[in-house]
């Protein structure tokens, strides 16, 4: 690190800092209320570790990055913060063979150090310094925006899991509501000309209060005129797709991909399943007549091939930059709507749901091109293979974080889904997958060249 840069400003509020490291557990708290006793060592996503390591891998994990890595304390049980370091990624077969269910901890142990973590971090935010030039970890505050959009992040990898449990596994909130599934919302497919123009990818960590290291520095990329779907490629429009045999031709399945859905053996996006009637929706809690409004969630290599069908494309992130902030007269919104900061009208996140809503639900949170549900009800795929900008470098606090996964077979997706936090939702936030994965809670749009 550079120790000649000056703090210009302090940018941790210890205060709010402590009230928002509380409010990350009492949500994480409740989610883990929602399982039934008996799912708590069982993995429902093949290659996910089952919920006791997530239980223990958060707090762990704050402790590793703030308290050892910051604050230089020796931590409270390095046996379990090595077993609690990290995850597996969906390739990591060896890592997952390695943990069965008999070697993790008795749940007593785990709450135990749950609890014993809490209040040695909470004790090192009111007491201790948490913002140094002195050590990169707490330069600007990192270690603890870290620690605190870890968790965020994590409560949407949980709620992924939880999806796939059987509903007899799952304790529906008390404030549940059944999804409405109003089909009079349908929309004709559209597409908006958006002029070329430059869009800015990342930011300067200078002009934020925190960013991940994927996120920095800036980078600018002019964008050639293109056409994009106004809104979010839905269930109904996926449903002709298939009925058109769109699985079983290999012309829209390129290179790997066709063999990746053969070994899979699927016909059908995961959220979809077959009953009496017809299509059907699996949410979180029960099992609906397919919503043909809402978006549909599917692979990387699913909306490739739709896009393909349709003669279309994915759009770049750039492109998706462009569409989501660019306006007209040449300048860049801080979000699709404009500056005003985000709330509940402009798009389905932050658990407002437990499920997608129709597209086209919110129309405070449209582009100024006058497209929808870019922040919100499910991350975009998009045709950009993950990796660093130009002046990549790893954070202190976490360096693993992006570099491990650029590895040519992960893309990015922008935007957020129901259950993405609302501290993430900004202009240079990035997520990523591998093409296959069919877990996440993620939608696209088609675009199309303009020659």
């Amino acid at each position: 690190m550079n120790t000649s840069r000056s703090m210009a400003r302090t940018v941790v509020d210890r205060q709010e800092a402590i009230q928002t490291y509380r409010d990350n557990r009492a949500r994480t708290e409740a989610l883990f209320r929602i399982l039934s006793h008996d799912a708590y060592y069982k993995s429902p996503v093949p290659l996910r570790h089952p919920p006791v390591f997530y239980d223990g891998h958060i707090p762990a994990f704050a402790v590793n990055s703030f308290l050892k890595k910051g604050l230089k304390q020796s931590g409270l049980n390095l046996e379990l913060e090595e077993l609690f370091a990290r995850g597996i990624d969906p390739s990591d077969q060896h890592a997952a063979e390695k943990l069965a269910v008999g070697v993790w901890p008795r749940r007593e142990e785990v709450r135990q150090y749950v609890q014993d973590a809490d209040d040695a971090i909470l004790q090192a935010l009111i007491f201790d310094t948490i913002e140094s030039e002195k050590n990169e970890v707490l330069y600007r505050g990192q270690g603890v925006w870290t620690m605190l959009e870890h968790e965020v992040m994590h409560q949407e990898t949980l709620l992924y899991m939880w999806h796939r449990f059987d509903f007899s596994q799952k304790n529906r909130p008390a404030n549940y509501t059944a999804a409405a599934t109003d089909e009079s919302s349908v929309l004709a497919e559209d597409m908006v000309v958006v002029p070329g123009g430059e869009a800015t990818l990342g930011t300067n960590l200078d002009d934020v209060t925190f960013g991940w290291d994927n996120e920095v520095p800036v980078k600018i990329v002019d964008v050639p005129a293109f056409a994009i779907d106004a809104y979010n490629v839905t269930n109904d429009n996926y449903r002709v797709f298939i009925e058109a045999g769109g699985y079983e031709t290999p012309d829209y399945w390129p290179g790997d991909a066709w063999k990746r859905l053969q070994d899979a053996n699927r016909s059908h996006p995961l959220f979809w399943e077959s009953g009496p009637g017809g299509w059907h929706w699996r949410g979180m809690f029960e099992r609906i007549p397919l919503p043909l409004s809402w978006p549909v969630y599917v692979t990387h290599d699913e909306a490739s091939a739709f896009a393909r069908w349709k003669g279309l494309r994915l759009p770049t992130e750039a492109e998706f930059h462009r569409a989501a902030y660019g306006t007209p007269d040449g300048t860049e919104r801080l979000y699709p709507w404009g500056a005003t900061e985000v709330d509940a009208s402009r798009g389905n996140f932050d658990f407002q749901h437990w499920d997608p809503v129709s597209v086209g639900s919110y129309p405070a949170g449209k582009s100024a091109w006058g497209i929808h549900d870019l922040v919100g009800n499910g991350w975009e795929w998009t045709s950009t293979v993950f990796a660093g900008f130009p002046g990549f470098r790893p954070m202190a606090s976490y360096p693993e974080y992006s570099a491990d996964f650029f590895d040519g077979d992960h893309f990015v997706v922008k935007g957020a889904s129901p259950a993405t936090g609302r501290v993430l939702i900004r202009r240079s936030f990035r997520n990523w997958f591998r093409p296959s994965y069919p877990y996440m809670y993620a939608t696209f749009r088609c675009v199309g060249d303009i020659t």
